[in-house]
């Protein structure tokens, strides 16, 4: 058995009829982390994890929950303001500015495409959990390189 990150929120729902046996299952909690194709499929898989695990990245990164309703109407969604920042190449303004360590462009730069990766829009153009945890250990791998540089 396998635990699901993108599983969190769940509530079953069942009669207290004996005689009815179907189970309704609800989504609860915080819905910026659960997989967007969930609304369309109703379906949740190893690819849902990874979109919650890139939500996670994200909040990590810049220090922002996955929706900030006391910012503007262009930045409330964190996903889409990442999205577009890093789009328009101005990813590095994105970093919460409570971290406290100067962290290597290149490393930062490699952990905010790793995240955009994993929070992809479509299931199928997300990696695979394996890839993400190779990609994770390179990025480490990096990070202490340019931290015994620096």
């Amino acid at each position: 058995m396998r635990a699901k990150v993108a599983d969190f929120g769940f509530a079953r729902l069942g009669s207290v009829d004996s005689d009815r046996t179907h189970v309704s299952t609800k989504v609860k909690g915080t819905v910026g982390y659960l997989d967007p194709e969930y609304m369309r499929t109703n379906q949740l898989t190893t690819k849902s994890d990874v979109f919650s695990f890139g939500i996670l990245l994200i909040e990590i990164l810049t220090g922002r929950r996955p929706v900030e309703m006391r910012k503007p109407a262009q930045e409330k969604v964190t996903l889409r303001w990442v999205f577009r920042m890093y789009n328009e190449g101005t990813a590095l303004q994105m970093v919460d500015p409570l971290m406290e360590e100067v962290i290597d462009v290149d490393v930062l730069m490699k952990m905010f495409t790793l995240a955009i990766q994993c929070a992809a829009p479509v299931r199928s153009d997300r990696p695979d959990m394996k890839v993400v945890g190779e990609q994770l250990w390179a990025i480490r791998v990096d990070y202490l390189k340019s931290a015994k540089r620096g």
